[in-house]
C-alpha cells in the first residue's frame, strides 16, 4: 500500500492507499480524531457515503467504519471501540445522513452513537428481540424469535388539532417492496413525511460471513435486483484489490457494457412509471416495450435478463462475438430513434409538464448540505459522477459526458433520465466498436491473502460500494452500501409543501431501493 502525505488529507493519522482507480485512502484513528476527521471532510466540501460496524475477536472490541468523499478521493476512516465503552461519537450533526446509519449500526452490533438524539430502532422490527445484535460473534444460533412487544414505533407528531396523519404502507399496491410512509398534513398539503424502512431486512451481511469469495460474488449480485451489475462489479473490485489482480482490458469493457445496459433499463422503467403516475398510460406502455426488448436481448446474448452472474471476480463470465455486437448495435439504434421521438412528444405535453415542473424540488445548496449524489444529485446541480471525476477502466478512455440540471424538481430528474439514456447508448456503442481483444478474465487464487478491500462504481442510482475483509480465504466481513441510504432522507424533505397526490411522482422520480438499503 502507498503512503500519502498528511498535507493533502486531514491530519488524523497515517493514510494509506488501498486502490488506485478510483483512489481510496484508509486511516485508523483514535476516538478524539473521529469527529475532527469528519469535520475536516465536511469543511473541504466532502460528503459521507456510508457508516458501518464490525465485531472484533470475541466481541472484545468493535471497528466503526466511515467512507467519505474528498477532493483527493474516497476516505475510509476506521475507529476501534472497546466493548467496555459501548459507544462512539455520533456524526449526525456533521452529516445528516449519518443518523439512520448509526441507528442501523446499533441494531446490528449494539454499539451506540453517543450524541445522536434519535435512538429508535431502524432495522429492528417487532419479531427481532431488543437484546439480539446479529453481527456480534456467537449471537445467533439459528433459532426463531417470538414477538417481543416492541410493536409501537414512535413516529414524530405535529401537535395541532388542524393536522391529520395519513399512514401509507408498508404493504403497497402493485409489486413494489414494503416501506411505511407517515404523512402529517393540513388538508392535502404535506407538512411532514416520516419513513420507516427495514421491512426487507434479510440478514445479508451475516450471510456473507465465512463464505469463500466466489460464493460471495453470487450473493453480491442478488442484493438488489435492479443493481446486479453495480453490486457485482463493486464486490469483484474489492476482491481484486485484496488479491492484487488486474483484470484484462476486454473484461473491463464488457463490465462497462453491462453497467450501462443496467442504467438504460432502469431509466426506461422509471420514465414509464413516472408517465403512469402522471396519468399518461401511453407513456408507460411505450417505455416498458423498449425496456422489455432490452431485457430479452440481455437474456438472449448475456444469459440473464438482469445480468446476474455475468460479472465475477477477475473479469466476466461471458464473451461477445461479432454477430452479437452487431445485433446489439442495430437494436440500440432503433431504441434511440424511438426514445427521441417520445422525448420530443412529451416535452410538448402541457398536462405532463404541469405535474412535473416545480414538484418535489431540492435546490442545489440544500442538495449539497444533504450530501445528494447520483442522478438525483446531478438533477439538483451536484456535479459528481465517478465515471468522470475518478474514472476507472475502461471509463478513463470514454470521455463520459456528465448530465446536470440546476432545477432539482421532478421534471429535472425526468429529463436527466432521457439524457443519461442517450449517453449510455453512446458509451455502449463506443465500447463495442473499440472492444479490446484478449481474455475476459484473470485468475483469482483460491488461497486469496488476508486483507481489506473496497470496490466502488457509479451505478444507475449513484455510487455503490462494497467493503470487504478476508481472513483465511473466507469472508470475515462484507458491507455492501446503496446510495439510497443518503437519498431516502432527502425524499422526506422533497415532498414538503407539495400535496399528497404528488407523492407517487416525487417518490418515483427518486426510485430508491428498499432491498439494497435494508440488507
Amino acid at each position: 500500500m502507498t503512503e500519502l502525505g498528511s498535507d493533502t488529507l486531514p491530519s488524523v493519522g497515517q493514510w494509506q492507499q488501498i486502490l488506485t482507480a478510483p483512489p481510496v485512502w484508509q486511516v485508523k484513528v483514535q476516538t478524539a480524531s473521529w469527529t475532527s476527521a469528519a469535520l475536516a471532510l465536511r469543511d473541504q466540501g466532502g460528503r459521507l457515503l456510508g457508516l458501518w460496524g464490525e465485531a472484533g475477536h470475541e466481541n472484545a472490541f468493535f471497528y466503526i467504519h466511515a467512507l467519505g468523499l474528498g477532493s483527493t478521493g474516497y476516505l475510509w476512516i476506521t475507529l476501534t471501540v472497546q466493548s467496555s465503552e459501548g459507544q462512539f461519537p455520533s456524526l449526525a450533526d456533521i452529516f445528516p445522513a449519518a443518523s439512520r446509519m448509526e441507528r442501523a449500526l446499533y441494531d446490528l452490533t449494539g454499539i451506540r452513537a453517543a450524541g445522536n438524539a434519535d435512538t429508535r430502532p431502524w432495522l429492528r422490527h417487532q419479531c427481532w428481540p431488543a437484546g439480539i445484535f446479529p453481527l456480534r460473534e456467537g449471537q445467533l444460533d439459528g433459532s426463531s424469535f417470538g414477538v417481543d412487544g416492541d410493536a409501537d414505533y414512535p413516529f414524530q407528531l405535529i401537535d395541532s388539532v388542524d393536522v391529520h396523519q395519513i399512514p401509507v404502507g408498508p404493504v403497497h399496491a402493485g409489486t413494489i417492496e414494503p416501506g411505511h410512509f407517515r404523512f402529517s398534513c393540513v388538508g392535502e398539503q404535506i407538512l411532514r413525511l416520516e419513513e420507516r424502512l427495514g421491512y426487507t431486512h434479510k440478514g445479508v451481511e451475516r450471510l456473507f460471513q465465512d463464505r469463500d469469495v466466489f460464493a460471495g460474488a453470487r450473493l453480491a449480485g442478488r442484493i438488489s435486483g435492479d443493481t446486479t451489475a453495480g453490486y457485482a462489479w463493486a464486490y469483484s473490485m474489492a476482491v481484486e484489490s485484496i488479491a492484487r489482480c488486474e483484470i484484462p482490458p476486454r473484461a473491463a469493457a464488457l463490465r462497462a457494457v453491462c453497467l450501462e445496459r443496467e442504467r438504460m433499463a432502469n431509466h426506461l422503467g422509471d420514465l414509464a412509471a413516472l408517465g403512469n403516475d402522471a396519468g399518461f398510460a401511453f407513456c408507460q406502455s411505450q417505455f416498458l416495450f423498449i425496456k422489455e426488448s432490452l431485457l430479452r436481448e440481455n437474456q438472449e446474448i448475456f444469459g440473464h435478463r438482469y445480468l446476474m452472474d455475468c460479472i465475477i471476480p477477475g473479469g466476466v463470465a461471458f464473451d461477445l462475438n461479432s454477430a452479437q455486437t452487431a445485433a446489439i448495435q442495430r437494436n440500440s439504434e432503433s431504441w434511440q430513434r424511438t426514445v427521441q421521438r417520445l422525448d420530443l412528444l412529451l416535452q410538448e405535453h402541457s398536462g405532463l409538464r404541469d405535474r412535473l415542473v416545480g414538484t418535489g424540488k431540492i435546490v442545489p445548496p440544500r442538495a449539497a448540505a444533504l450530501g445528494m449524489a447520483g442522478l438525483a444529485g446531478r438533477a439538483s446541480g451536484q456535479a459528481w459522477d465517478l465515471r468522470v471525476q475518478f474514472p476507472h477502466a475502461p471509463y478513463q478512455n470514454l470521455d463520459v459526458s456528465m448530465q446536470l440540471s440546476p432545477e432539482g424538481d421532478v421534471a429535472a430528474r425526468w429529463q436527466l433520465r432521457f439524457r443519461e439514456f442517450y449517453e449510455s447508448l453512446r458509451l455502449q456503442t463506443q465500447l463495442l466498436l473499440d472492444l479490446p481483444s484478449g481474455d475476459v478474465s484473470a485468475t483469482i487464487p483460491e488461497s486469496i491473502p488476508d486483507g481489506e478491500g473496497l470496490g466502488i462504481v457509479e451505478a444507475w442510482r449513484g455510487e455503490v460500494f462494497v467493503a470487504l475483509s478476508v481472513e483465511n480465504a473466507r469472508i470475515k466481513r462484507c458491507h455492501p452500501h446503496d446510495p439510497s441510504w443518503t437519498l431516502w432522507p432527502v425524499l422526506e424533505e422533497a415532498v414538503l409543501n407539495d400535496i399528497v397526490a404528488d407523492f407517487p411522482l416525487i417518490n418515483k422520480s427518486f426510485n430508491l431501493s428498499y432491498s439494497g438499503h435494508d440488507l
